[in-house]
């Protein structure tokens, strides 16, 4: 594992996860679900049911990546894991009902420390999105995060989903780098694991105070937020 002070020297990119990173994926969906699930009668916990979406898309991406066939989109995986996550609960949908919960990742906010503290890492790295989304989703969410970030890049470019090595390969091919002058920081154990099995170094942020596991890829930084982040690397 590499010290801040020599990643300081070393890192030129900052490449960051955006769903559950960048922007609060659980408070926003769970906002966005609330009203929606009352409407529909149903009387369940709505952070609950986001989760169960959010795990059931994590799996069926995994499963799409491990299948080595064409790459099929994030919003199509969205839309299934939405669709199976209202059979599960019970509830009555509508194609229409499903294409509106999966919009609403496009338009996520950000956590409130990340602006201010990817504005200072931006005066001395170039910072970049790596994400599972479509780049279509993403230009979209540009509006609503209002980031202003060096690059965005879908995983769509490598064609399979992230952790896959092609992932973080294809990023740093894109901003022409090499993969050990990447910093990929994540709130998720499994994308920092895949950055640092590629290649590059991690930042772990650590917003939901869980173990990262028993992994040879340990991150090189573990951070509360990214205002602690900014702080050790500015």
């Amino acid at each position: 594992m590499a010290s801040a002070d020599v990643l300081k020297d070393k890192i030129k990119v900052v490449m960051f996860d955006q769903y559950g990173t960048v922007v609060d994926m659980q408070k926003g969906l769970t906002e966005a679900a609330a009203p929606f699930l009352k409407k529909k009668g149903w009387i369940g916990n709505p952070s609950s049911f986001v989760t169960w979406w959010r795990r059931v898309h994590f799996e069926n991406s995994m499963i799409d990546a491990l299948q080595h066939k064409e790459h099929t989109s994030y919003r199509e995986i969205g839309e299934r894991a939405v669709a199976y996550t209202m059979d599960r609960a019970g509830i009555d949908y509508s194609p229409e009902d499903v294409r509106y919960l999966v919009a609403c990742i496009e338009r996520l906010k950000c956590f409130p420390d990340v602006p201010e503290a990817l504005s200072r890492l931006q005066t001395r790295y170039k910072i970049v999105v790596l994400s599972n989304g479509d780049p279509d989703m993403l230009e979209t969410a540009k509006a609503y995060h209002g980031v202003p970030f060096d690059n965005i890049i879908s995983v769509a470019e490598a064609n399979s989903f992230k952790p896959h090595v092609a992932t973080y390969t294809k990023a740093a091919e894109i901003m022409g780098v090499r993969m050990d002058e990447v910093l990929f920081v994540a709130n998720h154990a499994f994308d920092c694991l895949g950055a640092k099995s590629a290649g590059m170094h991690s930042a772990f942020i650590d917003r939901r105070k869980r173990p990262f596991g028993r992994t040879p890829y340990q991150p090189d930084l573990w951070v509360d937020d990214m205002k602690s982040l900014a702080d050790v690397l500015v």
